[in-house]
């Protein structure tokens, strides 16, 4: 390594265009919710069978599980504001991520049946 070159590894100048995308958590409402999968809505639209890292508060609990869109639709529109209703199946949700899900959902039912 140089003097001046702090990192570990080459970087190799591209000479025409490479092209990427970056990820960035946007907000979304959750309009039901199960153990296999989520209804959201967006203010973007989500492609069919395009694959998603979904941010779920779950109570006092955060959890990011894999998400596969696997239906899309305007579902509002008010004057320039267009809502799209989604449906995200989990992909392969870890244990600790799916026990968290099916215990919100297990809490939120009983505080509604007052059990």
């Amino acid at each position: 390594m140089h003097g001046k070159d702090k990192r570990e590894a080459e970087r190799v100048p591209m000479l025409g265009e490479l092209h990427g995308e970056v990820m960035v958590f946007q907000p979304m409402l959750v309009r039901d919710i199960g153990r296999g999968g989520v209804t959201v809505e967006t203010r973007f639209p989500l492609q069919i069978d395009s694959l998603h890292d979904v941010r779920l508060t779950l109570g006092d609990t955060s959890v990011i599980v894999k998400g596969r869109v696997a239906h899309s639709h305007i579902s509002d529109v008010d004057q320039d504001i267009v809502v799209y209703r989604t449906g995200l199946e989990f992909i392969e949700p870890s244990r600790p991520v799916l026990a968290a899900i099916v215990e919100f959902i297990d809490a939120v039912k009983a505080n509604r049946t007052g059990v």
